[in-house]
């Protein structure tokens, strides 16, 4: 079962709409979309909320520590809640997929990603769910940091938000724990 949804990204207006904030971007529209209210709490150095699956409550959390010092807040919730690595299901941008791509997992590594490295080290572990949003790479020449930083074109946009409507009709049983059992369907594009 999942009790914490975490959305990567970076804090402020000049990072909003940008690649690297796919994570934030997920949560913002699961929130919106459910009538959720961000609250700012210090002791986990994020922005929380609290959402309803059925009569599941699952936290949402938006670190405000930056992307690569995410597992600051996130170690915090996750030993405030008590929280085990099945709870939990990270939301994170990925170079591998093209935008509006999704692709559930389990465990990994961090390849590269300085959010989930920040995790995997604050937890001590990689054994957490994780939801891969597409956004593609970029063009020979630029450099990853730029095209991360940057706010990817209007039809990426709506790509990457109509992945999300789909991944709605997953949502709950993902929530329940079946994430197992929706896997192959979510990662086929269904």
């Amino acid at each position: 079962m999942i009790k914490l949804i975490i959305g990567l990204g970076n804090p402020g207006k000049q990072y909003e709409k940008t690649r690297h904030n796919a994570g934030f971007l997920f949560l913002d529209v699961l929130a919106s979309e459910s009538g959720c209210k961000w609250t700012y709490d210090s002791r986990f150095q994020g922005l929380y909320a609290e959402y309803s699956a059925g009569m599941q409550k699952v936290i949402l959390l938006k670190p405000e520590t930056y992307m690569n010092r995410s597992g600051q807040s996130v170690g915090k919730v996750v030993r405030y809640y008590k929280l085990v690595p099945d709870e939990i299901l990270v939301v994170h941008d990925e170079l591998d997929f093209a935008a509006g791509v999704l692709k559930l997992k389990k465990n990994g590594g961090h390849a590269g990603h300085n959010g989930l490295r920040d995790i995997i080290a604050h937890l001590g572990t990689n054994q957490f769910y994780r939801l891969r949003v597409g956004i593609g790479r970029p063009e020979n020449g630029r450099s990853v940091a730029d095209f991360v930083l940057s706010a990817p074109s209007r039809y990426e946009w709506e790509l990457m938000v109509s992945s999300f409507a789909r991944l709605r009709l997953f949502l709950g049983k993902i929530i329940s724990g079946e994430i197992e059992a929706v896997m192959n369907e979510v990662n086929a594009g269904v």
